[in-house]
């Protein structure tokens, strides 16, 4: 692997992205696919299980938040910058079925200092809107790939 100064900005969002998954868990055995990071951006889907269902036999509004917060963390850690969540918020639009396709797709809006904003758009496997999550970022010490590696 380069090291981390000779890395073009998106090897080093896809070495972050890596080093991220390796350890998400949570992503991971929820069935999520990580389809796409560039720095700032991430993509990432998931086929929404009985297991995800709520009382009205439609998908459980925390696992869309999950979804949306996984888009979320990596597209904010795509630059070897530890960052964490400060604040998130989420609208639900549309009813999500069980065997539905989500996508979160994140984008960001601002990154100044230690803070970011993030918009990220969650549709189904029609390209119908289903919800809207704006998270709100903090870095914090620490890297994903080692800066001396």
């Amino acid at each position: 692997m380069k090291a981390v100064p000779e890395m073009s900005p998106q090897e080093l969002a896809e070495a972050s992205a890596r080093a991220m998954w390796n350890d998400d868990a949570a992503s991971q055995r929820l069935g999520m696919s990580l389809d796409h990071i560039a720095p700032g951006h991430a993509t990432l889907s998931v086929t929404v299980t009985e297991a995800m269902s709520n009382g009205h036999g439609n998908c459980h509004g925390g696992y869309i938040f999950t979804l949306a917060d996984s888009a979320f963390a990596f597209a904010c850690n795509s630059y070897n910058e530890m960052v964490v969540a400060q604040h998130c918020s989420i609208t639900y639009i549309n009813p999500v079925r069980i065997g539905d396709r989500l996508t979160a797709t994140a984008a960001e809006v601002s990154r100044r200092g230690r803070s970011g904003i993030y918009d990220i758009r969650i549709t189904n496997q029609d390209g119908v809107h289903v919800a809207e999550f704006r998270g709100h970022s903090r870095t914090v010490k620490g890297t994903h790939v080692p800066v001396d590696a």
